[in-house]
């Protein structure tokens, strides 16, 4: 019989390794005993799996345990436990401990060294069959744990049920638990190395996790490999049209007006991709969807890095909103968080009783900005963890690629931190190294097994070669937001036209850089929330000129050289600021001023697509020249867009009130007549409808061209 030690340790769950008394095991005489431990059960047979004969009665000895040696048995054998429990209800089970390791040695030794290519295929939970028998297997690390159980409703959350298997050398907790399902709810429960029982614990690497406030996670299927087709891999091209509509699911457009539900991923799919193609983007960007906690998070404060939100129904959905994106011809992107979590009792934090998933010192492991936990970079099974995530939403989900958000919080110890309260790196540095590590592994990795799929950073200092290959020294994303355009330019129109003058090099500046990085131009969520007003609300004037002025800066955004990014509601003038618990105003499209901004969006997104001129030497000096940079007193620039195979567009802003008519401006040689192709003073647009549409435009002897210049406009030329 078990020794008394032992079985204590068992009924309080506190056994180092259950695997060795539990089950079917052999003494020395030869002798097989075999053990369970099935809290709630009245009664316990053995039968054989082949024959369903019984083979014994397993006797109750104490709280649930349960064992009997097996008369004329001496080898291991196939077997089930028939229960009777105390509701009645009886079954036939096979015993989680009559499976061996589950995890074969060269996972273990990639997991260990943080090198595994595809962890979320080892960690976590999988249904699988062992045999006859269908179930699941879980894993999760926890090297510093004393035990670790999965919980569910398959075993009424007692922790006693399915202790878990060490695999001491990759700090991996393991189990196959028959007759577990999909569907099935799951945490698991951790007693730290001190021996404190720690708050059930969500799986990091769930595929579906409940709604919140519920925090449990949910068997679900691996998602099938999604390779992003060819012409998806062209249309995320530095020398692509790359328009991006930014969106937050909840809030877009709320199911039937009401504000109290989220739409499910078949109510997005059925509206949200047509909308945007039809305005023109090539790409829908979605604010963070991963699992999180706290809505008013905006999914940015994520602990399910592998899970799409529950908010919008089951996994499957997001899969069909993928392929609907797909038919629309649409990419989409995802805002992905690997700078920081939030320290929820389920979640990440304390782990295994440990700093497990973040550094332990708060002068590195705290963000005072969000009041979330920072991962230790440094640890290469962390790194591992977040390239795996990365690589799932890619690989599994087909989605063109991902927004990394906060990078500049990554690259920089120092970081929104005063003097003495950050630890410099190991070369005495503000950077941090382990960070700009995980960054060039996890886009190699993306290059390796997502080819195609991109990466655009959010990084808002002047950080060296973010979008640069790895290979060059570079952290190897496609694209990198421009923060400081973004800033500069919105500055710029918020002054009266006036007062413009003496503004004028905040239009020009991010000309000195432009060709630096691969630039997105974003004018995204951040720029319209915590009384930064709507992007109309930041226009100077009366109603008509800030519409005009939202409009010519529109023009200015898109005749300008970068990729493009608006957020929702910006597309056709949303009045107030964006209220991520209510639908979006679409009301006022029934106002032809709104209806106008939205249509010049439309015109501008076709406009960039097809000119090559705007769009293929986005990111490249060849594709820019100045026509008009200093003629500040007036507010007027202008300059020529190229595609480097002879075709070209010229761009001219009048940034006041004023009209200027026979406005000379300079322009290249080479070409013959000009005509204008769009004008954001349009009365199509809801402007004054100043044009020069008379007749084509011949340049002068001194190789200028005599235009009107609208009010607050801007115009597009090309050759006839």
């Amino acid at each position: 019989m078990l020794a008394s030690d032992e079985l204590n340790a068992l009924l309080q769950a506190r056994h180092a390794d259950p695997f060795a008394v539990l089950g079917l095991h052999a003494e020395a005489d030869g002798r097989m005993w075999l053990r369970a431990m099935l809290p709630g059960a009245l009664g316990v047979m053995v039968l054989e799996a082949a024959t369903r004969r019984v083979v014994a009665t397993l006797p109750h000895r104490s709280g649930g345990f349960f064992e009997a040696m097996l008369p004329r048995r001496r080898k291991a054998f196939d077997y089930r436990l028939q229960v009777r429990w105390d509701d009645g209800l009886e079954g036939c089970y096979a015993d989680a401990y009559a499976f061996g390791p589950q995890l074969d040695e060269q996972d273990l030794a990639l997991l260990r060294e943080g090198a595994h290519p595809r962890p979320y295929t080892v960690l976590g939970a999988h249904a699988m069959t062992h045999g006859e028998v269908a179930g699941v297997r879980f894993a999760v690390w926890a090297p510093n744990a004393f035990r670790v159980s999965v919980v569910g409703n398959f075993n009424c959350w007692d922790g006693r049920r399915h202790a878990m298997r060490l695999r001491h050398e990759a700090g991996i907790w393991e189990i196959f638990v028959p007759h577990a399902a999909p569907g099935d709810l799951y945490k698991f429960e951790i007693v730290a190395a001190d021996g404190t029982l720690l708050p059930l614990k969500a799986d990091p690497y769930a595929r579906a996790a409940q709604l919140r406030p519920d925090t449990a996670s949910i068997v679900t299927a691996l998602p099938p490999v999604q390779e992003l087709p060819a012409e998806r891999a062209a249309a995320n091209r530095r020398d692509a049209a790359v328009s991006i509509y930014e969106v937050h699911a909840a809030s877009w457009r709320k199911p039937d007006g009401m504000d109290s539900r989220f739409p499910t991923w078949d109510e997005l799919a059925a509206e949200l991709p047509a909308y945007a193609a039809d305005l023109g983007f090539t790409h829908i960007e979605l604010m963070p969807v991963s699992e999180h906690p706290f809505d008013g998070s905006w999914g940015y404060q994520t602990l399910g890095l592998f899970a799409p939100s529950a908010r919008f129904g089951p996994p499957e959905g997001f899969a069909r909103f993928v392929a609907a994106c797909r038919e629309r011809g649409l990419g989409l992107l995802l805002d992905w968080v690997p700078a920081h979590f939030p320290s929820d009792a389920f979640g990440l934090a304390q782990f295994d009783g440990t700093h497990l998933y973040d550094y332990a010192d708060p002068r590195e492991g705290f963000h005072r900005d969000w009041n979330t936990l920072i991962y230790n970079f440094a640890r290469p099974e962390v790194r591992q963890f977040l390239i795996a995530s990365a690589l799932y939403w890619t690989e599994r989900w087909g989605v063109d690629g991902l927004r990394v958000d906060a990078v500049a919080s990554m690259l920089y110890r120092d970081y929104s931190r005063p003097a003495g309260e950050w630890l410099p790196n190991t070369k005495d540095g503000r950077e941090n190294l382990e960070a700009i590590t995980l960054f060039k592994q996890l886009n190699e990795r993306l290059g390796l097994d997502a080819p195609g799929a991109i990466t655009l950073a959010e990084e808002s200092t002047s950080f060296p070669g973010v979008s640069a290959p790895t290979s060059s020294g570079g952290l190897g994303f496609h694209y990198k937001w421009n923060m400081g355009w973004m800033n500069d330019t919105l500055r710029y129109m918020h002054e009266d036209p006036i007062h413009r003058r003496w503004h004028h090099d905040k239009m020009t500046f991010g000309l000195v850089y432009a060709f630096s990085e691969n630039f997105v131009l974003p004018i995204s969520h951040d720029e319209v929330v915590h009384g930064k007003g709507s992007m109309l609300g930041k226009m100077p004037g009366d109603d008509w000129q800030r519409f005009a002025n939202l409009r010519a800066y529109y023009g200015f955004m898109w005749g300008h050289p970068g990729k493009k990014l608006l957020f929702m509601g910006q597309e056709f003038g949303q009045p107030g600021e964006w209220n991520h618990e209510a639908s979006l105003p679409w009301a006022l499209l029934d106002d032809l001023r709104h209806a106008g901004v939205q249509s010049l969006v439309r015109d501008l997104n076709h406009l960039y697509r097809e000119q090559p001129a705007l769009h293929r030497l986005d990111c490249e000096a060849a594709g820019f020249e100045w026509l008009v940079k200093d003629d500040a007193e007036q507010s007027v620039l202008a300059w020529v867009r190229r595609d480097g195979q002879g075709g070209a567009v010229i761009v001219v802003c009048n940034f006041t009130p004023v009209p200027r008519p026979a406005y000379r401006v300079p322009v290249p040689v080479g070409f013959g007549a000009w005509r204008e192709i769009l004008n954001t003073d349009s009365a199509h647009y809801g402007g004054s409808n100043l044009d020069n549409l008379e007749a084509p435009l011949q340049a002068g002897p001194d190789q200028t061209l005599s235009l009107t210049l609208p009010p607050l406009a801007t115009l597009f030329l090309v050759p006839v």
